[in-house]
């Protein structure tokens, strides 16, 4: 089970969803693991006192992604605890779904900073600090492969996040480092939920071939797939993580 033993792993937005189960997997894995969290900080505390318990090591480092130095912050304080980054998953991310005529620059504007602008200068931290044959596992959405109303700046950023993946892994390859973008479908978890009605989640579990929403375990798994050295040769892909949604 500790075949990531020695690894230090960064979990952005890792205080709850699918951030929280892959930072709690990666740690029963062997990785030393930072939950970075923007705001809720008793949430990110609860993280890492539950790695704690099972034996793992992990701190919670506050850092708003949507700004650059707090994203240079949060990769500063992590080598200064650990002294390195061998795992970079960039989880944080919003949700706003609005129809066309709604939507407001701002709301534009922070999914853009913390979607995409995030993302990118966490990757560009990663290039600087990253030693030899690290790993980058960014999220994207299946809502990218769908045209679900309401979810155009969503899936617009989304989209952006593909085609970094795809544009820095041959920036990346002459470190052995992978960079890698997983696209789940619905995921039971509070940002899929709330606004939406049993109705609209049922249509949804429709969709796919189990009839169910994921749940973020079913993510992590494929994430632990992804960032051991058995993934050495998948690089600069979108992996569709969404029981068959498309």
């Amino acid at each position: 089970m500790e075949h990531l033993s020695g690894k230090v792993a960064i979990v952005t937005g890792g205080s709850r969803g699918i951030g929280r189960e892959i930072a709690e997997k990666l740690s029963l894995h062997g990785a030393w693991v930072v939950v970075n969290y923007s705001s809720s900080a008793e949430k990110a505390q609860e993280v890492v006192k539950r790695i704690q318990t099972n034996g793992g090591k992990a701190v919670a480092i506050k850092a708003d992604v949507s700004n650059v130095r707090e994203i240079e912050h949060l990769f500063s304080e992590t080598l200064s605890t650990f002294g390195k980054v061998d795992i970079l998953i960039n989880n944080a991310g919003i949700m706003v779904n609005k129809p066309l005529e709604k939507v407001t620059e701002a709301d534009f504007d922070q999914q853009f900073s913390i979607n995409v602008k995030g993302t990118y200068f966490a990757c560009q931290q990663a290039y600087q600090h990253m030693g030899k044959n690290g790993r980058i596992i960014s999220f994207s959405t299946s809502v990218t492969g769908l045209m679900f109303p309401t979810y155009s700046v969503y899936a617009a950023t989304k989209g952006a996040v593909e085609q970094i993946s795809r544009q820095l892994a041959k920036e990346f390859g002459h470190k052995n480092i992978t960079i890698n973008t997983i696209a789940p479908g619905p995921v039971n978890t509070e940002l899929f939920t709330v606004g939406k009605t049993e109705q609209q989640i049922q249509g949804l579990k429709n969709m796919n071939a189990f009839g169910r929403l994921a749940e973020t375990q079913d993510i992590s798994e494929v994430v632990c797939f992804l960032v051991s050295e058995q993934a050495a040769w998948i690089t600069g892909q979108t992996i569709r993580v969404n029981g068959g949604l498309i």
